[in-house]
């Protein structure tokens, strides 16, 4: 069974190589690359069988649709570039794949990491993504500029085994992408049409941190759980901040 390993990268050079070993099941290798100004592009380039397109950022959505686009296989394994596969995972994906009944999409959970340290609870528990899938059958939804949300018109499964995703190195660098992930979100609220509250920004963000840290379980992870589930509300807040400019013009 042929199948295309994608990713969407900028400024992945701590990353690139340890995804590209995660796709060394792939016939082909797909970067969607947004003008990296590291090395990023120079590591990719040492492997024979990438192949890079660069493109301008404008949202991930159009990043992942247009690697969707070039890619020579149905089957595709999406990751980003802080996600890892173990093992067991590659061996559970290979046996899937062999299956005369397989899905069409699969979900995967995924095990989530603060600089290195496992975390348990602050809302990660549940979370899950379609990673393994035939692109025949699906499509990134355009409306969706972040966290982005995948169409599948056909049958979905879950795989067993997690996908490591180690989102964050450090606390600044995770504030500075949680803040970006922000803005795009009320970029999107305001191409919805929705209106910008005040109330509405401070109930949310309240309740964001409220459900992550009370609700999930957060509290038991300890300072990083803090510090994650208050990231979280950062972006809540941060949405409506880039709503109420998005309004304004």
């Amino acid at each position: 069974m042929n199948i295309s390993g994608l990713i969407i990268t900028y400024n992945e050079e701590k990353n690139i190589q340890e995804v590209i070993r995660c796709f060394d099941f792939c016939n082909e290798i797909i970067i969607v690359d947004s003008y990296s100004t590291d090395d990023t592009l120079k590591i990719a380039q040492m492997h024979p069988n990438v192949r890079i397109i660069q493109n301008k950022f404008e949202d991930f959505t159009q990043q992942r649709n247009l690697a969707l686009d070039n890619a020579q296989n149905d089957w595709v394994l999406f990751l980003d570039g802080d996600e890892r596969i173990t093992p067991q995972l590659r061996s559970e994906i290979i046996s899937e794949l062999g299956n005369p009944d397989k899905k069409d999409a699969y979900y995967f959970y995924r095990k989530f990491f603060f600089a290195g340290k496992p975390i348990h609870f602050s809302g990660t528990q549940s979370d899950k993504n379609f990673r393994l899938f035939r692109k025949s059958k699906a499509r990134y939804v355009t409306e969706k500029k972040v966290h982005e949300t995948l169409y599948v018109n056909g049958s979905i499964g879950v795989l067993k085994n997690k996908l490591l995703h180690f989102s964050v190195s450090d606390y600044e660098s995770y504030k500075k992408k949680m803040i970006h992930y922000g803005i795009l979100k009320g970029q999107e609220l305001a191409y919805k049409g929705k209106s910008f509250s005040i109330l509405t920004q401070y109930l949310k963000t309240i309740f964001r941190f409220f459900k992550a840290y009370i609700l999930r379980l957060g509290i038991l992870d300890g300072k990083e759980g803090y510090q994650l589930c208050y990231l979280q509300s950062l972006s809540v807040f941060e949405t409506y901040e880039s709503l109420k400019r998005e309004r304004k013009q």
